[in-house]
């Protein structure tokens, strides 16, 4: 299956590193957690991406012309160093198309913007490209085929540290509670679509708001919950949080490590893989 990948926002949220780089291109370790996103779906073997460029899409283009594998890899130098030969290769049989976007549009035109490069194709992916999960991905499609949807899409536990808030109408708090232990579930941006998600996005419309607004009214949206790891390149403070995480090899969302091992799957400490899906009722998320 194809997978499309949304690089095009500006990424505010995000401006220590989004003024010179787009988000999608923040490192994770010595690669962008576009690369991470790209690894995790090779592994599963979807390994034609489609990247929606707009916001800096150079630097993205950069990257991938000037590749340089050995740099995260084992390799083996000869003839003084006129020859690398590595050990491995990640990326050789992968096929990427950049397609420009535009810099302001809205994730559902941006879709509409790359739909000639999915051809005939029945079934594609998407992603926002600045979010990682340990989800299984195979499981994850075979229920989505199951239930026979146009649209599907993970859900996840919110991870911010905000709390929710019971009040009567004098004002009087009833309850307090972690938003994390609460019974909301976000829009985690992993998506899959079938072609007919075409016939319900209008010009000028926003993916998650009155295209999944008519797959609800019809029943053709469903979502897949999640209670593995996931993470947002949200803001500084989650950047941090991967790097830290990387740095003590504690990297869920890398399935390919441990399948290369032979080891079980590593998840998040704080967190037991546990998947289930239902018919969308409303939809909470935002364009990164």
């Amino acid at each position: 299956m194809k997978v499309v990948l949304f690089c095009g926002g500006l990424g505010t949220r995000l401006r220590e590193y989004s003024e010179t780089i787009p988000k999608p291109m923040v490192e994770v370790g010595p690669r962008p957690i576009l690369w991470h996103l790209m690894r995790y779906y090779a592994h599963f073997g979807h390994k034609e991406f489609i990247l929606c460029l707009g916001y800096r899409g150079d630097a993205i283009k950069r990257y991938f012309l000037n590749y340089e594998e050995h740099s995260s890899n084992d390799f083996v130098l000869t003839r003084g160093g006129k020859c690398v030969r590595l050990t491995k290769s990640e990326i050789e049989d992968w096929t990427i198309s950049f397609i420009d976007t535009g810099i302001n549009t809205k994730i559902g035109q941006r879709l509409l913007a790359v739909r000639r490069y999915l051809g005939d194709d029945a079934e594609f992916l998407a992603n926002y490209a600045d979010g990682l999960s340990d989800l299984d991905l195979d499981e994850y499609l075979a229920n989505f085929r199951r239930q026979g949807a146009i649209a599907s899409f993970l859900c996840v536990r919110p991870s911010q540290s905000y709390h929710t808030v019971e009040i009567d109408d004098d004002g009087r708090v009833r309850g307090l509670q972690a938003i994390g232990e609460s019974s909301i579930w976000i829009n985690g941006g992993f998506f899959a679509f079938r072609k007919e998600i075409f016939d319900y996005i209008q010009d000028g419309e926003e993916l998650v708001d009155e295209p999944f607004r008519r797959l609800i009214a019809r029943n053709q949206l469903i979502a897949h919950r999640n209670t593995g790891f996931w993470a947002c390149m949200d803001t500084l403070k989650e950047k941090v949080m991967f790097d830290e995480m990387y740095a003590s090899g504690n990297t869920p969302w890398a399935v390919w490590e441990r399948c290369a091992e032979g080891g079980e799957r590593r998840v998040h400490p704080t967190l037991a893989a546990s998947d289930t899906y239902g018919l969308v009722a409303g939809v909470l998320g935002a364009e990164p």
